[in-house]
């Protein structure tokens, strides 16, 4: 899958510190990419409440803005059946599998992150130290350390 200049994608810890100034903040952010940098297609990952929150968000813009894709990028489950593929697209215009993930078994989240991060020009992550695991090296901050070296357009939370 090719995207970039109009793709964003949205990384981060499985525990936040969910607040409304969090979700203004972020619909704020989402809604500047929309308008002034044209982003069209969200991508989003899963295993985390801040993604989860992306999208709910996202979801809410979309009645705004009809012409926004949402994009799940699964790390698990690269062949799906039907009734689960009608069950993501309830919340998700489209959902994919990334080929190159295929054999990497415990690095799939890791490897997911990549290939999203790859396919955008922005990322918007959640990295707080204090929601990070203490007991091994958190996916988000190797995500987003990833994307700093990539060049991308990064944006943090909190603020």
């Amino acid at each position: 899958m090719q995207m970039k200049e109009n793709t964003c994608c949205f990384l981060g810890h499985g525990t936040i510190n969910e607040t409304e100034k969090l979700k203004i903040e972020l619909c704020e952010t989402i809604e500047r990419l929309i308008i002034q940098e044209k982003v069209d297609t969200f991508l989003f990952g899963s295993k985390s409440r801040f993604d989860s929150l992306c999208l709910e968000l996202v979801t809410k813009i979309k009645e705004k803005y009809p012409h926004i894709k949402r994009i799940y990028v699964r790390a698990e489950f690269p062949f799906i059946n039907e009734s689960y593929t009608a069950y993501l697209l309830k919340s998700y215009d489209q959902t994919y599998y990334p080929q190159n993930i295929l054999d990497s078994g415990r690095a799939a989240y890791v490897e997911r992150n990549f290939e999203m991060i790859n396919n955008s020009h922005f990322c918007v992550f959640y990295c707080d130290d204090g929601n990070a695991p203490t007991t091994r090296k958190s996916g988000t901050k190797i995500a987003l350390d990833y994307a700093l070296k990539q060049g991308k357009e990064v944006i943090t939370f909190p603020k």
